[in-house]
């Protein structure tokens, strides 16, 4: 059955194509091919083979892809894809979800998964952004918007869209930075005042993969953590279990390699008296001032 499917919707796109090129794509024989075509017009595909000189497999045109040739795993799984990408909030999703529902009525139902990428307390202005990226994507047009660095520091920046990238549970932008004069990967959800600007740009080459780039002002620290059981569940968002090490009292010790950084400090700080900083000593001394430095805003 998957061959079929595959074999139609090449002929949807391509208008037509010869046995042997299907025999060589699927590694089988001609004869095989052959069948296949005879069973695609037993079930009602208006396919046709065109002998001699020119010819090859045609489908009859307009002819759109029967959902007869769908199994229910695949059309949970076509459902499942066009699920994940709502969750980008692009508007068409939406119709294209329902239209998918209704012709796939075997499927009880098309509300089983729900993927939202957005987080919780997101303003209905947000919803707009990954539309306006699209577009700018696929317009070419310059984007301009207020970034806020892992630093804190705030910028307004215009920038060439290239690509969307979702990494460790957060959408990224990777984009030729006007300002830098190269490509630079912005989070997302730091992204404000987004708008497109009349301009368009000619789409750079992007750069190929290379080994990462430590900066200086982020070296990487063997941390270490000794972590409460209450704890557990936030770590787990972010850590592989191999990095958590049980202790006799219950509690856990986390030792992980990470760059050093303002993202660090308030990540520690973030749980509370469930996390003590064991080593390095600077980064439990750091965060001791911290600690310090807020208490002086609540005591008299």
């Amino acid at each position: 059955m998957g061959r079929l499917f595959e074999i139609t919707t090449i002929l949807i796109n391509k208008g037509n194509v010869t046995a042997q090129e299907l025999a060589d794509r699927f590694s089988v024989s001609t004869r095989t091919i052959y069948r296949d075509i005879d069973l695609l017009s037993s079930a009602g595909v208006p396919v046709y083979m065109n002998k001699g000189h020119g010819g090859g497999i045609y489908l009859l045109e307009d002819y759109t892809l029967s959902k007869a040739l769908i199994s229910d795993k695949e059309s949970e799984n076509l459902l499942l894809a066009v699920k994940t990408l709502q969750a980008t909030q692009y508007p068409e999703m939406n119709a294209i979800l329902e239209k998918m529902g209704a012709l796939f009525k075997k499927l009880p139902s098309h509300d089983w998964v729900e993927v939202d990428f957005s987080p919780w307390g997101s303003s209905p202005n947000e919803q707009n952004k990954f539309n306006d990226i699209k577009r700018a994507m696929l317009n070419r047009n310059v984007i301009r918007f207020d970034y806020v660095n892992g630093e804190g520091r705030k910028s307004n920046r215009l920038a060439e869209p290239e690509k969307l990238i979702f990494k460790n549970n957060a959408w990224y932008l990777m984009a030729f930075c006007r300002q830098r004069q190269e490509h630079r990967t912005f989070r997302i959800s730091r992204l404000k005042k987004l708008a497109l600007v009349g301009e368009t740009f000619e789409r750079k080459a992007l750069p190929g993969p290379e080994p990462e780039k430590r900066n200086p002002q982020q070296p990487l620290i063997d941390l270490k953590l000794r972590c409460k059981a209450q704890a557990l569940s936030r770590l787990y968002d972010y850590f592989d279990e191999t990095f958590l090490i049980p202790n006799a009292d219950g509690s856990f010790s986390l030792e992980a390699s990470l760059p050093e950084g303002e993202w660090l400090y308030s990540y520690i700080l973030s749980f509370g008296n469930l996390v003590e900083v064991v080593a390095p000593v600077h980064i439990r001394n750091i965060i001791i001032q911290r600690i310090q430095e807020t208490l002086k805003i609540y005591r008299p």
